[in-house]
């Protein structure tokens, strides 16, 4: 059972059908949705087995000592068997790589410009469409465990009524959690609902403090796509000075927490932070998703800088696995954004996210099928019953979210938005805005206890009043059984 139609999800399923599995694809909405639909700055695919070297020393430097060497390395080395077998099936690169922040050199492949997310997961439904069994509008609303085995899952549909599935295995791929704030690039279905589903069934969340904020966002939330700064887009103060090299002497293309936090300290200098788009000639053409976004806040691009601000953009933390997406708990597996596997550490790397989709969908599978065997087991039980949180509350966890546990935060602030976020009260509820509020307030209530334990600024995470790396570096793992920090021996500097 795979539960996230996004590309981890997606490839997961084909990668099945290529294996002789039966399987089950689930979405609480569409197949083509979730934040890959949404991305737009391409796949990171090394430019070659030579590149393999340089991709790790940016992805680490950018990690700042959380990203897993080996787990990295094997990502990176493995992703050029996926990249050689998309073509083989028919997919259809741009034939310029791109650069964009954090990489020493251009090496991200676009499809169809700046919309390379929707084009790689519409070919990838393509491909598998009925080739497996699919189950979209159901919304899983908990993960069934037997013997501290995880042996399928309970669902409900639009119309409240639950359906019960059992599976050998089950595949979390349910994206991240961006609804957690009001400025957000993420779609309304990235609620969290995996980081819930495993917590509240005992598995380990690490490092889920560890969330990025992109630095270029139109005021509504629209994704200025990285790629943009790699093409000659400058950052302009409210002054209309060109301000990153104060920040940073990689400037425009820094990695993306420093950019982030040069941005929301220029506003609050200068009132206001403005991307100048003008020196790219050819945006109508290079960037269409951008360039419509603009237009459709009455602002061309083309004429004059657009007003930016920092949104909340990607998970890094997550479920924990180990290098073939297992968490602790037997028969559940996790990949894609849900997932902390050791690849982005305390900052993503732009664009490696797609990539580490793909690699890791598939060694999910294989894990699961060399685990299970083709067996299932069958269990009868009843249905649960959902917990929920009233519909008026998802403003207010947005709000303290907002304002204690975003692009800057310090220990007072969060240990008040904390108590302030426990009394959002829970009730029982089949409705489905209700559950994901639930799953909101869990995620949020996780994120602050890790960033109040993260008494350190490190990539994303930034505290006002720890301003300092620690002098080790360390993950922060939460479990229903116990909080931990666990220091990362021999973390590259």
């Amino acid at each position: 059972m795979i539960i996230g139609s996004g590309v981890a999800g997606a490839y997961a399923a084909l990668r099945s059908i290529e294996k002789g599995a039966k399987a089950l694809l689930v979405s609480k909405t569409g197949l083509i949705s979730g934040s890959t639909s949404w991305a737009q700055g391409g796949i990171a695919f090394p430019i070659s087995v030579d590149d393999v070297a340089s991709h790790l020393e940016d992805t680490l430097r950018a990690g700042r000592g959380l990203s897993d060497p080996q787990v990295t390395n094997m990502i990176l080395e493995e992703s050029l068997g996926h990249l050689e077998r998309l073509s083989k099936l028919g997919m259809k690169f741009d034939d310029e790589l791109a650069l964009e922040g954090g990489h020493s050199r251009p090496r991200v492949r676009h499809i169809g410009g700046d919309r390379s997310g929707f084009f790689l997961l519409k070919f990838i439904h393509e491909t598998i469409s009925e080739k497996i069994d699919v189950l979209d509008s159901h919304m899983v609303v908990s993960l069934r465990v037997v013997d501290k085995r995880v042996v399928g899952a309970w669902l409900i549909a639009d119309d409240g009524q639950f359906v019960r599935v059992d599976a050998s295995v089950v595949l979390l791929a349910t994206g991240g959690s961006g609804q957690l704030y009001r400025v957000t690039t993420n779609p309304p279905e990235a609620t969290g609902d995996g980081i819930s589903l495993a917590f509240e069934a005992g598995v380990t969340i690490r490092d889920i403090e560890l969330a990025q904020f992109h630095p270029t966002a139109l005021m509504d939330g629209s994704l200025i796509s990285e790629a943009c700064r790699g093409e000659g887009a400058i950052l302009l103060n409210g002054n209309g000075d060109r301000f990153m090299s104060r920040y940073d002497e990689a400037m425009e293309l820094a990695p993306r927490d420093v950019v982030a936090r040069a941005v929301l300290d220029e506003r609050r200098l200068t009132g206001k932070v403005f991307l100048d788009l003008r020196p790219i000639h050819n945006i109508e053409e290079a960037f269409p998703t951008v360039f419509e976004s603009c237009l459709s806040l009455g602002l061309d691009p083309r004429e004059a800088p657009v007003e930016i601000a920092p949104a909340a953009h990607y998970q890094m933390g997550g479920v924990r696995t180990d290098s073939s997406g297992r968490t602790n708990l037997k028969g559940l597996y996790a990949a894609g954004e849900v997932a902390s596997t050791g690849l982005h550490g305390a900052n993503r790397l732009a664009s490696n996210s797609l990539l580490e989709g793909l690699v890791m969908g598939d060694k999910a599978v294989l894990a699961a099928l060399d685990e299970v065997g083709g067996s299932r087991r069958t269990f009868d039980d009843s249905p649960p019953t959902p917990r929920g949180v009233e519909s008026a509350s998802r403003e207010r966890i947005k709000s303290l979210m907002d304002e204690v546990a975003s692009v800057m935060r310090n220990g007072e602030e969060l240990s008040v938005g904390l108590k302030e976020l426990m009394t959002i009260s829970e009730k029982a509820s089949s409705d489905r805005y209700e559950i994901e509020n639930f799953n909101l307030r869990k995620v949020g209530e996780l994120v602050m206890r890790g960033a109040i334990l993260r008494r350190e600024s490190r990539g994303a995470h930034f505290r006002s009043d720890f301003t300092n790396l620690s002098e080790v570096a360390f993950h922060v793992d939460q479990s229903i059984n116990a909080t931990e920090l666990v220091v990362v021996v021999d973390a590259p500097k």
